[in-house]
């Protein structure tokens, strides 16, 4: 019986063709580069009145290639803030910056920005979340459990602000 099913790269590599490389990707460390947890009540005291708690997000991300070949650093930083909804009093304050080191091999030069802002982060999210929930809870407050983030839309955002700023100030908005 003969081996009638040959898959693509094979049937590319007899033909004489190059297959396109795999994609590669090993998580080489991950850490934490700066971590802060302020107590504004535990400072100040706790707010007249009744608590309702606001929390806020924001996240921020980076990457930088590193001397060594195929290897990045990602780095996302996660300001978490709480505030009394009733008088705008702070509650606490959490800010964690994280990064990991990756080994990242195949992908294409035009693809490889996207990779390492939206597949690395979305790795160590994970990791992040638990570290946020563990410092809210040990200051003081009921463990923060952060929904996920969606990676691909905050690059999309951060693509747009990006055009957004390069645009002449004088340009029509299309």
């Amino acid at each position: 019986m003969s081996d009638e099913n040959t898959n693509g790269a094979e049937a590319q590599a007899q033909a004489g063709q190059n297959p396109q490389q795999a994609v590669r990707m090993q998580v080489l460390t991950q850490y934490i580069r700066d971590l802060s947890f302020e107590n504004a009540v535990a400072q100040k005291g706790l707010p007249a009145g009744e608590v309702q708690p606001e929390i806020s997000v924001q996240v921020s991300l980076d990457a930088r290639k590193r001397p060594t070949e195929h290897q990045y650093e990602v780095v996302s930083k996660f300001r978490v803030q709480s505030t009394n909804n009733a008088d705008k009093a702070p509650l606490f304050l959490c800010e964690l910056d994280y990064a990991g080191i990756f080994h990242v091999e195949g992908v294409p030069e035009d693809q490889l920005h996207p990779f390492l802002m939206i597949e690395c982060p979305r790795m160590m999210f994970p990791f992040v979340r638990r570290i946020i929930s563990d410092m809210t809870r040990d200051g003081g407050f009921p463990p923060f459990n952060m929904d996920p983030v969606d990676f691909v839309a905050l690059y999309r955002q951060e693509i747009a602000r990006r055009a957004q700023s390069e645009r002449p100030a004088d340009a029509p908005l299309s």
